[in-house]
């Protein structure tokens, strides 16, 4: 087994703001939305959604997974950040969902 450093990982923060005026905008909205959660992503705010990557090689697989299953209308944006900026995030009003603080303090282990 082989601790990843802290400092390796990174943060993966998908920002999306779909169009919801027709059936077919809500499926798409539904169907992208329910990706992000089977595939371990937690809400942050409302429509920022963020997940642990292990590596950099990891960060480009859910990348080209995000591609592929992105809606065909709206805007959805994704933003790379390493471990240690995201510990420098500072919270000016309100606090860390639960989620959010087990995803912080999880310790990845590699077999």
């Amino acid at each position: 087994m082989k601790r990843e450093s802290r400092y390796r990982q990174m943060r993966m923060f998908v920002f999306y703001d779909l169009p919801n005026t027709t059936k077919m905008d809500t499926k798409n909205y539904t169907k992208f939305h329910k990706f992000l959660i089977k595939n371990v992503y937690y809400m942050i705010q409302y429509s920022i959604y963020c997940k642990l990557c292990i590596n950099y090689d990891e960060v480009n697989k859910n990348n080209n997974r995000i591609d592929l299953h992105k809606p065909p209308k709206g805007n959805v944006r994704i933003l790379i950040v390493t471990e240690k900026q995201y510990e420098s995030i500072k919270i000016l009003v309100g606090n860390k969902s639960n989620q959010e603080k087990y995803m912080t303090t999880r310790t990845v282990v590699e077999l």
